[in-house]
């Protein structure tokens, strides 16, 4: 048996990996338990009865009406009465409850004379998912109780119930949302998450895994059992890797749609194409900040950081073409940006391939660009100077 070559360099990785746990930690465990607490914490789709608070100064019939309606509705839940507005904003500070309704004296009387009463209610944007929610239930409320005090004037004055209600509502709309009917935080978040967790740490232990060569000056032999090829060195040294990450990448794809039946309106084939192909361009960038900076903490720090900062400029929570131009350019240089992109046209709304062909293409091109910085990888492999 030939103790060179792709074979010899790949059992040399599989033993330094099976000598360190953190493989084990950072390839298997870390993208699969995000992966479940996502999918734990968004089981129901959308975040239900938000904690909130109300301040009834009115204790009339009608504000006791407006109480329950507003308890009634499935994304709030009054789980504190209060009697004044600073013991309600003393809740909100503690974060008992994520907003407070408020109902102002003699709301009853001055709705009854014609008097237009102000209805009060507070979020704290802070939470941004259960403010806005709490927002939400708080103006449906306030919105169906002025319309209901609008069709009582109108029936006071002769104009019929049903007369009265093509007034207050002439057109009646039929909304329809495409790709995720369900309005489902999980669907479009989860494996937003998932991916993005998955890429980070592919990029994290690959780029450990080449830089600690240098570090501990085993570099020389490194490239000796690869023949003296950096390319044959970094392939045989990543492959273990690859197969163990696109193991866990369709693993995550069978708890997304075969186990947690997110919607697949396209074929499965592609989305695990996908899969691999950004596990690839993922190591490709780690190999990228290896090959320029060499250093094991200066190479993470760039890996962590382009990672972390994928989760904001790929698009999940704000979209990129909203952003500043000069800011938009960094979800270009984000494999996660391509693979949802890819999710959304093929998973989502089923679209045929044709309109993803781009987003497979920019994947490919990722160990292209990464190849033309290899050089200086050998250069300091066979010369290593590790600087603390």
């Amino acid at each position: 048996m030939s103790d060179t070559g792709f074979m010899a360099g790949m059992r040399r990785e599989c033993l330094r990996m099976s000598g360190r746990r953190i493989y084990l930690f950072g390839i298997i465990l870390v993208p699969l338990l995000v992966t479940v607490f996502f999918l734990s914490l968004l089981n129901e789709g959308l975040p239900m009865r938000i904690p909130t608070a109300i301040v009834d100064l009115d204790h009339s019939s009608m504000s006791r009406s407006l109480t329950r309606s507003l308890d009634a509705l499935q994304l709030t839940e009054i789980s504190q009465k209060c009697e004044s507005y600073d013991e309600a904003l003393k809740l909100i500070r503690n974060g008992s409850v994520f907003g407070f309704f408020v109902i102002p004296d003699n709301f009853e009387k001055n709705t009854l004379a014609g008097n237009s009463p102000t209805l009060e209610y507070y979020s704290n944007m802070t939470y941004f998912v259960p403010g806005s929610l709490a927002f939400k239930g708080f103006k449906t409320v306030s919105v169906a109780a002025s319309a209901g005090v609008v069709q009582q004037v109108l029936q006071d004055v002769g104009v019929g119930p049903s007369q009265a209600a093509s007034i207050m509502q002439p057109l009646t709309l039929d909304i329809f949302g495409l790709g995720n009917p369900w309005m489902s935080y999980s669907i479009y978040l989860c494996p937003s998450f998932a991916m993005a967790t998955l890429i980070l740490m592919i990029m994290l232990m690959t780029a450990f895994s080449i830089t600690i060569e240098i570090k501990n000056y085993t570099s020389q032999e490194w490239l000796r059992k690869a023949d003296g090829s950096i390319i044959v060195a970094v392939v045989s040294k990543l492959f273990p890797q690859t197969v163990m990450f696109t193991a866990v990448g369709f693993f995550i794809q069978w708890l997304l749609f075969g186990y947690s039946h997110f919607p697949m309106h396209g074929s499965i084939g592609w989305m695990l194409l996908a899969t691999f192909l950004a596990v690839v361009a993922a190591q490709s960038i780690a190999v990228l900040f290896a090959s320029l900076v060499p250093n094991p903490r200066l190479s993470l720090i760039l890996c962590a950081l382009t990672g972390i900062l994928a989760f904001s400029f790929t698009g999940f929570s704000f979209p990129v073409e909203s952003m500043y131009g000069w800011l938009g350019v960094f979800s270009w240089f984000a494999p996660v940006r391509y693979w949802f992109l890819i999710y959304i046209n093929e998973a989502l709304n089923g679209y045929p391939v044709f309109y993803s062909r781009w987003f497979f293409i920019a994947l490919l091109a990722f160990p292209f660009v990464c190849s033309a910085f290899l050089w200086n990888l050998k250069r300091m492999c066979l010369k290593p100077v590790y600087v603390k």
